[in-house]
């Protein structure tokens, strides 16, 4: 084999095409971003709400849905205060300001929040029918005795009440954590106080007093506070939540180290400005006043919540071993071209990608037997000489990690691009990065304005006299625990063009390189916009010439306002649209004379759709393209992002096959209305669906061939549906 050959000069994947003159923007119609998010977590409800789903698949659900809230506040509602405290008078795409936003947000998130108040009441009832109960702590004083004594051997020693009075200022309150709002009367002098506690993070929120028997360790605490504030009377006591502004920008031209910057600025986070309070809805008036005002909050901010304060403590329950009242669990296969010719010798995933591309599809196909085994391959294989891979999200634990680690301690060379600006896994990254370094890897932090999100891996080995290249391209993270719970798409190939272009990718990240185009990869923020745009365009030319013309898009999110002009004017032009988004869609379809011919649904159930996969008819010669940008402004122009073209037969038939599964899905589907509001496909059919995608999925990878590739264990349904994912 001769030397690797750079592939054919770069070229663009379309011929760029004349752009059309675009109406202004307001006489499109777009549907506002943060509430269009608020949907998607309203269907995520309704799966709590199903009782079709089994009892702790529906509580998994609820703590789902509040851990995204929490993050909603953290970052978009956080966003939103900035604009408002800075002045700011731009408008958001469709119209609104910053404040207009809030005030729809908040109207929107009240309802929401009696929902699942209400859904978890159904939900701990039915869960008491099945022996898994969660008590109140009145109603069980068998057990207060031992109770008592458990709090002042396990829980009294780590407490810390602090009081507010003219010689103690209102604590500092950590975002997330739930707290107790204390009224206090000394009966010597008769003056009231008050005073905080905080439940501690360290223990467990769920106190098991007999087995599947459950009370909340606030509960504990509540009911023994005379032992913290001793010889004066509690008058009162209410729980209650902050929740803090998380995001932070970092100077990165002006950082010296990067790495240090993000850890100050992380050390920062803590002490966010906040941004929500709720507090249990019995607080008397006088006591949530004193809290708006000790955290600089108002009216507006405030959230009145009926039961359980902070439904992710509910995650522990979810987790319980009852297979009874879980989904049946699902293991996943091993693709056939990937089956180690006997049990005692692992699979040859070079041999196998030399004799045609291979596309996955987790987490029916196992990542462990596909992507990890590559990157394990290459750690041991004396003939590899580089492994190259940019990691977003991983855990520590991760055995590619570890692999790329034995690999440097091997001699080979291993450049790893660590995005360290990763929201809420910025500390994790840098643990397991400085790791990497000591292992003698080359550790690259990213471009500095630019976060790298996509998703590539490229080895270097020497085969015969020359070398050959062999690369893997994905929509999700390198992470073996979401791989389980995320519905993703990977193309292992060692096609030339891809290879060089991979290549040239990780030139751009870790040197001085200022390519602008590639062979084959569409790469932003340097081409994928008008890239996608020319693509666009073309079903406009192919519709035109009376051929056929479709494009289908399968998106964690679309809201980036040209992307969604050149959709309409498609649409226009007679090209047919169907789009598949989990998350925010601010695409208003099915309106006379804007998108009459453009459609759109959302499928939410045991996975999270976190794929991203492009289809354009292009007049009969259907093009595939899979990647790890979703279509946003950040997506296109701001981060670094990587999508490439499917071209095997095979490859391309699995993907025709997933996309027509969902579109015909009427179990797990809704629809978005021309009046902007979602709407079960059951409900538009007015039957009850049998077509179920991730029941279809699961029957398609065992009908492909493949093995199980692991025991069936109790657990592994659903993961979170994590809008930053």
């Amino acid at each position: 084999m001769a030397a690797i050959d750079p592939g054919a000069p770069a070229r663009p994947a379309v011929a760029p095409r004349p752009r059309r003159t675009t109406r202004p923007k307001a006489t499109y119609p777009y549907l506002n971003r943060e509430l269009s998010w608020l949907e998607f977590n309203a269907r995520v409800l309704h799966e709590a709400r199903d009782e079709r789903n089994p009892l702790l698949e529906r509580v998994k659900f609820l703590a789902i849905f509040a851990g995204n809230l929490d993050e909603f506040f953290q970052v978009r509602v956080a966003g939103l205060r900035q604009q408002v405290e800075a002045g700011k008078v731009a408008r958001s795409p469709d119209g609104r300001t910053a404040d207009e936003q809030l005030a729809a947000s908040r109207e929107r998130v009240l309802e929401l929040v009696a929902d699942h108040s209400s859904i978890f009441l159904s939900v701990r009832r039915a869960l008491a029918a099945e022996g898994v109960e969660l008590l109140d702590y009145a109603a069980i004083p068998e057990h207060h005795e031992v109770l008592r004594q458990r709090f002042l051997d396990e829980i009294f020693p780590v407490l810390t009440p602090l009081a507010v009075d003219p010689g103690h200022p209102f604590p500092y309150i950590s975002t997330l954590s739930l707290s107790i709002a204390v009224g206090l009367r000394d009966p010597e002098t008769g003056e009231r106080g008050f005073a905080r506690v905080k439940v501690p993070q360290i223990l467990p929120r769920l106190v098991e007093v007999e087995p599947m028997r459950f009370i909340l360790l606030d509960q504990v605490i509540e009911a023994n506070l005379d032992a913290l504030f001793s010889g004066m009377e509690v008058e009162e006591h209410h729980l209650f939540r902050v929740t803090r502004n998380a995001d932070f920008e970092i100077e990165e031209d002006e950082a010296d180290d990067l790495l240090l910057a993000i850890e100050e600025e992380l050390r920062r986070r803590r002490f966010g400005a906040a941004v929500r309070l709720e507090v249990e809805r019995s607080m008397p008036p006088a006591t949530r006043t004193l809290l708006q005002r000790g955290l600089g909050l108002g009216e507006a901010d405030c959230y009145e919540v009926s039961g359980m304060l902070d439904l992710t403590g509910l995650y522990p329950l979810a987790d319980l071993d009852r297979p009874d009242l879980k989904p049946a669990p699902w293991s996943p296969v091993t693709p056939p071209r990937l089956i180690p010719p006997d049990e005692d010798e692992p699979a040859d995933v070079f041999a196998a990608v030399r004799a045609g591309d291979i596309l996955v599809h987790h987490p029916y196909d196992s990542f462990a037997a596909s992507v990890e085994r590559f990157i394990t391959q290459a750690a041991d294989d004396p003939e590899v000489l580089t492994i190259k891979q940019t990691l977003y999200r991983t855990s520590g634990d991760s055995p590619i990690v570890q692999s790329l680690i034995r690999a440097a301690e091997r001699g080979k060379q291993v450049v790893v691009l660590v995005e360290i600006k990763a929201r809420f896994d910025e500390e994790a990254n840098i643990v397991w990065a400085r790791k990497l370094e000591r292992a003698g890897a080359h550790v690259v932090y990213g471009l500095v304005g630019l976060k790298t999100h996509s998703k590539t891996a490229l080895v270097v080995r020497r085969e015969g006299s020359g070398l050959r290249r062999y690369v893997h391209i994905g929509t999700g993270n390198y992470n073996p625990k979401t791989a389980r719970l995320y519905v993703d798409i990977g193309l292992l190939t060692c096609r030339p063009e891809l290879g060089a272009d991979v290549t040239d990718l990780f030139n751009n990240l870790t040197g001085l390189s200022r390519q602008r185009t590639f062979r084959r990869l569409l790469v932003a923020p340097h081409s994928l916009r008008s890239r996608f745009l020319d693509l666009v365009d073309r079903e406009v030319g192919h519709a035109a010439a009376g051929r056929p013309a479709r494009i289908v898009l399968k998106l964690n999110a679309i809201v980036d306002v040209a992307v969604i002009e050149a959709l309409y004017q498609a649409a226009n032009a007679g090209v047919d649209i169907d789009l598949i988004i989990r998350g925010a869609c601010s695409v208003q379809p099915e309106l006379p004379g804007v998108s009459e011919r453009i459609r759109v649904r959302s499928i939410i159930g045991e996975f999270l759709e976190h794929s991203r996969i492009w289809s354009f008819e292009n007049g009969g010669e259907r093009e595939f393209y899979i990647g790890s940008a979703d279509l946003m402004d950040r997506n296109l122009d701001r981060r670094v992002e990587a999508v490439a073209p499917v071209e095997d037969h095979e490859a391309q038939a699995r993907l025709a096959k997933i996309i027509d599964v969902m579109l015909a899905d009427d179990r797990r589907s809704w629809q978005l209305r021309p009046d902007a509001s979602w709407v079960r496909t059951e409900t538009l059919d007015g039957r009850e669906g049998t077509i179920d995608t991730f029941e279809v999925m699961k029957e398609d990878a065992l009908e492909h061939g493949g093995v199980v590739t692991a025991p069936r264990r109790p657990g592994s349904g659903t993961g979170s549906l994590d809008p930053r994912a």
